[in-house]
């Protein structure tokens, strides 16, 4: 079953008449289509797709089974005259991807529709990946490891953050990602207590915890892994947090099989950073899901309700931050199976010392 055929099974199960889909990682799931510009809506007897004349070759060519619609003077008066001319009466749309003034702005210029919000509609369909996706993440994995193992042998003390995360970017995209899945973070020293710590002018020191978490992007799916060295020698207390972290990684790694709910896993990772006497430097949810976006559902926080399922990506990233000190953060992205999980990454969490 293809992704359209998904959404339309669920739309008639809940009885929906159309759907307008605006988000660009959920039009892209739905039809393939990657350019920057373009709506899709769905009905039960056809699918559209409205793009302007910069894209309308290569909509044609990548998405098939959509009958495109040229885009007139905007997006809006083309759908105003294409739900005109198919008697849409009821239309579904995403409200977390317009602002409040389109979504306003369509309803007065379609009072013939009846407007349903929507939230996590499609996102939902995109949990579960296919055999097709998983293996395009493995192959963005795969090329973040052998950035991993690049970077290792280039990492010394005189080097810049910003001068690390340039040469993974550019590794990244030479094994053939299409993009980076997120911007790099490249944390070193007191700076690697900052979760999200972008790369700066900042000198690589002896002494150095450096915190690396980055991904590729590789035919629209991304991967995501986090890897923490010390530059030089470790410290006594360096040694001891990074056991603390990686212990907390295993548990909840070991825990991951289907039936069990993201916050359960949060609270297993939590447990043993907390016991240790640091349950105040982890202030994160254990981990999220990953696919097209490299945050998306179902979410392994503390509010993580979802049940995991055969499928789901999820993330497994426990950290511990210590201002003005430094931290650490391991982070593999697995996918669960029928029986337990199998990790995407390979490369050995084994705390490294340069």
């Amino acid at each position: 079953m293809n992704f359209l055929s998904k959404l339309l099974e669920s739309m008639q199960r809940d009885h929906y008449e159309s759907i307008l889909v605006t988000h660009p990682e959920n039009r892209a799931y739905l039809s393939n289509f990657n350019g920057t510009s373009g709506w899709l809506l769905i009905t039960a007897e056809q699918a559209f797709l409205i793009t302007d004349f910069r894209y309308y070759e290569q909509a044609a060519l990548q998405a098939p089974n959509f009958e495109l619609i040229r885009q007139s003077e905007s997006l809006d008066k083309t759908l105003k005259e294409l739900l005109i001319l198919r008697n849409v009466s009821q239309i579904g749309f995403e409200q977390d991807n317009l602002t409040y003034a389109q979504a306003i702005s369509l309803m007065s210029q379609n009072p013939q529709c009846v407007f349903i919000p929507l939230t996590g509609y499609i996102e939902s369909l995109r949990m579960v990946k296919t055999t097709e996706e998983l293996a395009k993440m493995q192959a963005a994995t795969d090329i973040s490891e052998r950035t991993f193992l690049h970077i290792l042998d280039f990492i010394h003390a005189g080097l810049s953050e910003r001068e690390v995360a340039l040469e993974m970017e550019l590794f990244m995209r030479e094994q053939g990602a299409d993009g980076l899945a997120f911007e790099i973070i490249a944390a070193s020293g007191p700076r690697a207590s900052l979760p999200h710590g972008q790369p700066t002018e900042r000198i690589l020191q002896n002494g150095d915890f450096f915190t690396l978490d980055y991904g590729a992007k590789y035919q629209g799916y991304c991967s995501d892994m986090t890897r923490t060295m010390v530059i030089g020698a470790a410290s006594e207390e360096q040694e001891k947090v990074y056991r603390i972290v990686l212990d907390a990684h295993m548990q909840a790694l070991a825990a991951v099989k289907p039936g069990i709910l993201g916050k359960d896993l949060d609270q297993i990772a939590r447990s043993v950073i907390t016991e240790a006497g640091y349950g105040e430097y982890f202030g994160h949810g254990l981990g999220h899901g990953v696919g097209r976006n490299v945050h998306e559902a179902p979410s392994c926080g503390k509010a993580g309700n979802t049940v995991l399922l055969p499928g789901h990506v999820i993330t497994i990233e426990p950290g511990i931050y210590i201002p003005q000190w430094g931290g650490v953060r391991i982070e593999d992205m697995v996918v669960v199976t029928e029986t337990g999980y199998r990790n995407f990454n390979h490369t050995s969490k084994a705390l490294i010392c340069l």
